[in-house]
């Protein structure tokens, strides 16, 4: 069982900058996402693409952001459960909550976050009939330990910065890469379609443009895939394989979350904006993409605000005995519980006599 202060569902920019709020107040937190990494699609979908709107950052690329959100939060030792997803919630006779995961791993904590922006996100699938029996025999929908791939004859589906990057990044770790898309041109970013098209005039990558994976073959294990091109002239490339990964992006959808009673508006959580951004479960708290309220903006901004006005509540909650006076991170500096300490330096005043 892992024990903490604040379970936060969801490890996206909100959720991340959650922890610093929650650092600030001395409480800690666990974070559970589906993904296999934190930064939720600002890592998975777009890790490339510029932002405009974050306070300060004329321009920031949406992976740089994660980055920059896990060095901030560093000092407050957050703890991560990846790759699994949020199940099932239970009350306790405390009034405390039990959140267990796809895995069957148990967090226990008096405040649970629901960040996960629009959801729990699952992997688009190709509309190809057997691709159900190769899943985790063959067929991956993400990347959680390129490892697994070293040595092994990859082909990739996919047209964006996912595809893109990953068939560039295991180009130099499978025997074989071939990237596939149903397009000539590609979505994602310039420099990486020329570094993959570089790859490929150098045989590190095989390039099959206008095509798709339309067949998969094997006994127990993925062996090889059919690729079609659109023009019906071309004759259809028969590919042994190791692995298939199809890249085609992520679905939100609320999943388990959406049965845990909570009060549901057009696949949004409705939360009380007026005081704390509270469900109509005392305790659970809804911030983010994932969140509904009269006049509410979807921008990573208005989670970072949410996130901080929740955390001071939370504190509440967790502590109902003691009273937190804020204070400004210019006047107090920040103490993470690795103990650094983040402050301006003090100038000596001396007297003249």
């Amino acid at each position: 069982m892992i024990k903490t202060d604040i379970i936060i569902i969801g490890a996206g920019p909100t959720g991340l900058f959650t922890v610093f709020e929650a650092g600030l107040l001395k409480l800690k937190c666990h974070l559970i996402d589906a993904l296999a990494q934190p930064g939720g699609q600002c890592s998975e979908i777009y890790p490339k693409k510029p932002i405009y709107d974050i306070p300060a950052y004329p321009e920031i690329l949406a992976g740089t952001l994660v980055d920059n959100l896990m060095e901030q939060i560093k000092p407050f030792e957050p703890g991560f459960t990846l790759g699994e997803r949020a199940e099932i919630l239970e009350k306790q006779d405390d009034g405390s909550f039990i959140v267990t995961t796809s895995q069957g791993t148990k967090h226990h904590a008096p405040v649970v976050v629901i960040a996960g922006g629009l959801g729990s996100f699952e992997p688009r699938k190709p509309l190809i009939a057997n691709i159900g029996l190769f899943e985790s025999k063959g067929v991956e929908y993400m990347v959680k330990d390129p490892e697994q791939f070293r040595d092994k004859k990859v082909v990739i589906s996919g047209g964006g910065d996912s595809a893109l990057d990953w068939a560039i990044f295991l180009a130099d770790v499978a025997s074989e890469v071939a990237l596939v898309h149903r397009r000539n041109e590609f979505r994602g970013a310039l420099d990486s379609v020329e570094k993959a098209r570089e790859l490929a005039k150098l045989g590190k990558i095989q390039l099959y443009t206008e095509a798709e994976v339309k067949e998969i073959h094997g006994k127990d294990e993925l062996q090889a895939v059919v690729i079609k091109y659109n023009d019906e002239n071309r004759e259809d490339a028969y590919v042994e394989t190791d692995f298939f990964i199809p890249l085609f992006g992520l679905s939100p959808k609320l999943g388990p979350i959406g049965d845990w009673g909570l009060e549901i508006e057009k696949n949004a959580i409705k939360v009380n904006n007026a005081k704390d951004y509270q469900t109509n479960i005392p305790g659970v708290f809804a911030i983010g993409d994932v969140n509904t309220y009269p006049g509410k903006l979807k921008l990573i901004l208005s989670g970072f605000h949410e996130a901080a006005v929740m955390c001071q509540f939370a504190y509440q909650i967790i502590n109902p005995d003691k009273r937190f006076v804020m204070k400004y991170t210019t006047v107090g500096g920040v103490q993470g519980f690795d103990g650094s300490k983040k402050e301006a330096k003090k100038e000596v005043v001396q007297s003249i006599n």
